[in-house]
């Protein structure tokens, strides 16, 4: 979960605790992901207890997290005692409006705001909102083309390496195909940038979320034909996604195929522009192992996993590091490393063997040349019938799947 999200979710978590929201009433969480799990251990290390979490995906239902079960919706309707939802998934509204439509009339508790687009209601309130806002995207719009006089503009509307790589895969193409020869790529955060920038001398600029998601409204709103977002589920008339609850789709193939309108045998494009890190001293040539157990949208593997990963290497002789950023730890047993994008295919490659959770980040590495490993948590990709390792497994890749009593084979 990205720090600005985690740390509005704590102060609205505080407020609520300050009010006495909570008290005497049983809390349940709506929508099984790794914002719900952060949300779940700050409730519990407030000493307060979370009754179950509620996900629409049956294919999780009657697993735990933790000690607490996973149930249907519907399930909260049973409780004779009163009862909170806290909700800090991305899909808010259509949360809210389906406990409302089961019936229940309790509190419901908006945990972050991911996305201003998703207020959907009729009130003059909420329409003279949507025009200021509107407003205000096309004066940044504006501002935007006037300080750059780039002939096109794209827009990546999540800080999301993985999307980030998929799109620069394939966005050379469409480029030629428009003849552009000067664009801008706007994304969220500098580490989006970098990935860009990975892919050739590309101009990108880094954007706040809210500037990000104003911007994209007016290019919407106007039909801007110089402007495009591309990206599998913005905009959201398009409903790419929903071909997943239909047919097994790799998320590398909507992109080539369903955003950019290619043919799936379409050759990707490589990150070229790698830079060697400045100090390899405490790094054993082909005798270390970097290690990434951290990611923002992917719910955490559990401690005794990399225990065992780590021990399973220290015991041979292996160095183990953890890929840490700003206030990030590193795993027990390790020592902390923090190279920049642009360095981390070197690193990896020097040290001999990258583990990690599948993130973003293993699609910077797809092509290094070493031993590479993908953990996966078993869960299902949104509320489709996929696995995550049917939508994101990467070839070339030894792709791993970590289910309950998983047990680290010596590799």
């Amino acid at each position: 979960m990205e720090k600005k999200y985690y740390e509005e979710m704590l102060g609205r978590l505080n407020a609520c605790i300050e009010e006495n929201s909570f008290e005497n009433k049983k809390i349940y969480l709506f929508g099984h992901c790794n914002a719900t799990e952060e949300l779940t251990d700050l409730l519990l290390s407030r000493g307060l207890q979370v009754e179950a979490i509620l996900d629409n995906n049956a294919e999780k239902q009657g697993k735990r997290y933790g000690n607490i079960s996973i149930e249907e919706p519907a399930r909260i309707l049973e409780e004779t005692q009163e009862t909170v939802v806290c909700i800090a998934a991305r899909a808010y509204e259509a949360m809210a409006r389906q406990l409302k439509n089961l019936g229940y009339t309790g509190k419901i508790y908006k945990m972050a705001s991911y996305d201003s687009f998703a207020e959907y209601s009729l009130s003059s309130g909420t329409i003279n909102r949507k025009y200021e806002r509107l407003n205000r995207g096309m004066t940044k719009l504006a501002a935007l083309k006037e300080k750059y006089k780039a002939e096109f503009y794209f827009f990546c509307p999540f800080a999301a390496l993985g999307d980030i790589c998929f799109m620069m895969s394939y966005l050379p193409y469409f480029i030629r195909q428009k003849g552009i020869s000067h664009c801008l790529i706007g994304v969220i955060g500098e580490a989006c940038a970098q990935v860009v920038r990975l892919f050739g001398e590309y101009e990108a600029v880094s954007l706040p979320q809210e500037d990000m998601d104003e911007i994209i409204q007016a290019v919407l709103y106007t039909k801007d034909q110089a402007s495009f977002i591309p990206h599998q589920d913005r905009p959201y008339a398009i409903d790419l996604h929903k071909a997943l609850y239909i047919k097994k789709i790799p998320l590398e193939q909507i992109y080539c195929c369903g955003v950019f309108g290619l043919p799936k045998e379409t050759e990707p494009y490589r990150p070229m522009y790698w830079k060697l890190p400045g100090n390899l001293n405490q790094v054993q040539r082909g005798k270390s192992v970097i290690l990434s157990p951290y990611a923002k949208s992917v719910t955490a593997l559990s401690d005794n996993v990399w225990k065992q990963i780590v021990d399973s290497y220290v015991n041979r002789g292996f160095r183990c590091f953890t890929n840490v950023v700003g206030d990030e730890e590193p795993l027990e047993g390790t020592f902390p490393i923090s190279p920049k994008l642009a360095e981390i295919r070197p690193l990896v490659e020097y040290a001999g063997t990258f583990i990690g959770i599948r993130s973003g980040l293993c699609d910077v590495l797809r092509y290094a040349d070493c031993v590479k490993i993908a953990l996966y948590p078993d869960y299902n990709y949104c509320d489709t019938k996929w696995k995550a390792i049917d939508m994101y497994a990467i070839e070339g890749w030894e792709n791993i799947v970590v289910k309950d009593g998983f047990i680290w084979k010596t590799h």
